[in-house]
């Protein structure tokens, strides 16, 4: 496959866009650490929003994606579907309160929640923890994708992909901070929707595919399309529905679904003009992500299984590439070798602009931890301005290296998202009762976050080792393990240990819930909360039976999209 002059003009007058947004932008971004890493707490929902959505169409999103559906079909989402219920606990009881916090970061909340030396020491290894190390390991994957795409599209070497799709992702971030990620981001979805759009479109009209009707009949196919996993197959309808659904959606922190809210998410909140933008945009947000999004990736990876229906015809067909890299996840830049010019220089824009959303949010969210909460905080407390992003700046290229360097020893996305999901089992919990539960104190998050990432560790090293010692488990059954072994350990410290003070719970309880009750409203948020997943859920799945043809089911799941919006704004007024 060779790419022309059309396709290089496109990706590179994308190249172009970015670098001016960022220059643009640098010198408000410039003035202090508030408008680089909140731009000025000014920002509208529709903006925010869009952003949330843009960062998590990660270049390895749509890999993991036609992954899963290759290895247990479309139902096989359920294993990050579930997460709407985080998503949703997020709209309509956190995003408020994150908002009026008024920090700079979620780690500064800690010593707004917490006091004393455990509180500080919480903030400041949380800051390197998730910051630094757990930043760098998301970022991996999507440096991973990109190496897969790099050498399927141009033929690019491991190293030479990652030369240069970081140049021009490192160089906006370090110039237009948050204002620049933001509007860069509403360039990049755009033109990542409308790729993966237009590409499905192509791939289906291939005469291998031959239209919609004749993939979801083929015999590759047929058994791959169910929305709802074979409940005949316990230990498939275990791990990918049961355990997702009734365990991992509170208790596991994830980038993007963090319970209560948290990382670039709360960023976002944030940097909102006011609550109710801030409640609006993590609306879109789930909205986006998990209804409007996944199909044209599920297309694929289905279509996939016609052209490329092993492993072993992937290799084949990708001689050049890595034997470690050939994997589920290879489908989907394998199916876009397909697309003709013009429309190939489209879709593989859209990937850049998808890895460098993603990276740039990483890279300024982590950024913002190493200042705001560790070197401002820690190490010197009356640092100027231009020293904050001094610093904050050389956070940047550090973790995009050390990123890029982690990437070479993955596989697979899906390694990375089992291994993330392992890190932050059994936490959620806590951030979601932490807000309302006055026990709760640093050393339950300090215990809680040893106990889950010890656990995860042994059964990594344990997979990658060839030990064994874990070989007969599932991977729900680890996740089992670790919530409860984390969750019981954090509980044990709470009682073990001092509550904080009444005084900083006083001021904490002040500045969040003001004269209202911590529990105000909440029967309609409850109420609001099940009418929001039922409404995202049934819009997901009436766009995936209109695409199979059965009209009549999908009109009935749309009508009651309809119904639940209908509900949320005559309720509008009491929840946002």
């Amino acid at each position: 496959m060779a790419l022309e002059l059309i396709d290089f003009l496109i990706i590179i007058s994308f190249f172009l866009v970015s670098l001016f947004v960022g220059i643009a932008v640098s010198k408000k971004s410039s003035k202090n650490a508030s408008s680089f890493y909140l731009s000025g707490r000014n920002m509208p929902w529709w903006l925010l929003g869009v952003s949330m959505v843009a960062t998590t169409f990660a270049a390895d999103t749509p890999n993991l994606v036609a992954g899963i559906v290759r290895d247990t079909g479309v139902a096989g989402n359920w294993e990050w579907w579930a997460f709407l219920l985080t998503g949703m606990l997020t709209v309509f009881f956190y995003a408020r309160l994150w908002r009026r916090s008024g920090v700079t970061t979620d780690l500064e909340f800690y010593e707004l929640r917490y006091q004393g030396k455990s509180a500080a020491f919480l903030r400041g290894f949380r800051a390197i923890y998730l910051g630094v190390i757990f930043n760098i390991i998301i970022m991996a994957t999507v440096c991973l994708a990109a190496i897969k795409i790099g050498n399927v599209m141009f033929n690019f070497t491991a190293g030479e992909t990652l030369w240069i799709a970081s140049i021009v992702t490192v160089l906006y971030s370090l110039l237009g901070g948050l204002k620049g990620v933001l509007i860069t981001d509403f360039i990049q979805f755009i033109i990542a929707m409308v790729g993966s759009i237009w590409a499905t479109m192509y791939i289906l009209d291939l005469p291998e595919v031959n239209g919609m009707q004749n993939l979801i009949t083929h015999p590759n196919v047929a058994s791959k399309i169910n929305l709802l996993p074979d409940f005949s197959n316990t230990e498939l309808m275990m791990g990918i529905f049961l355990i997702p659904l009734a365990v991992q959606w509170w208790s596991t922190w994830y980038p993007g679904a963090e319970p209560g809210g948290g990382g670039y998410v709360a960023q976002r909140m944030l940097a909102a003009k006011d609550e109710k933008n801030a409640t609006w945009a993590v609306l879109f947000f789930n909205l986006a992500h998990y209804a409007l999004r996944p199909w044209p990736w599920i297309i694929i990876g289905l279509a996939s299984l016609i052209i490329y229906p092993n492993l072993e015809s992937l290799a084949t067909a990708f001689p050049n590439l890595d034997p470690k890299f050939v994997k589920d996840d290879l489908s989907y830049p394998a199916m876009l070798t397909f697309l003709p010019a013009g429309l190939l220089g489209l879709v593989i824009t859209s990937l850049i602009a998808a890895f460098m959303s993603t990276i740039s949010t990483h890279l300024n969210w982590g950024s913002s931890y190493v200042v705001n909460d560790f070197y401002a905080r820690f190490v010197k407390k009356d640092a100027s301005e231009k020293q904050k992003i001094i610093v904050g700046r050389v956070s940047i290229v550090i973790m995009m290296a050390c990123a890029g360097l982690l990437s070479l020893v993955l596989e697979q996305a899906k390694d990375a998202f089992d291994l993330v999901i392992q890190i932050g089992a059994g936490s959620g919990l806590l951030f979601i009762l932490r807000w309302f539960w006055h026990r709760i104190n640093p050393w339950s998050e300090i215990t809680a976050m040893a106990s889950s990432l010890i656990i995860a560790m042994i059964f990594f090293a344990d997979s990658r080792l060839d030990t064994q010692l874990f070989a007969n488990w599932a991977g729900y059954e680890k996740i089992c393990f670790n919530v409860v072994i984390t969750t019981t350990a954090w509980l044990i410290a709470t009682f073990a240990t001092r509550p904080t003070q009444a005084e900083t719970l006083d001021h904490f309880n002040h500045v969040i819930f003001g004269k209202e009750s911590k529990f105000h409203n909440f029967p309609i948020k409850i109420l609001g909360f099940f009418m929001g997943i039922i409404g995202v859920y049934s819009l997901l799945f009436s766009i995936g039976k209109f695409l199979y043809g059965d009209v009549a089911m999908g009109a009935s799941l749309m009508g009651l999209f309809i119904i639940c919006v209908l509900g949320l704004i005559a309720l509008r007024k009491k929840l946002f």
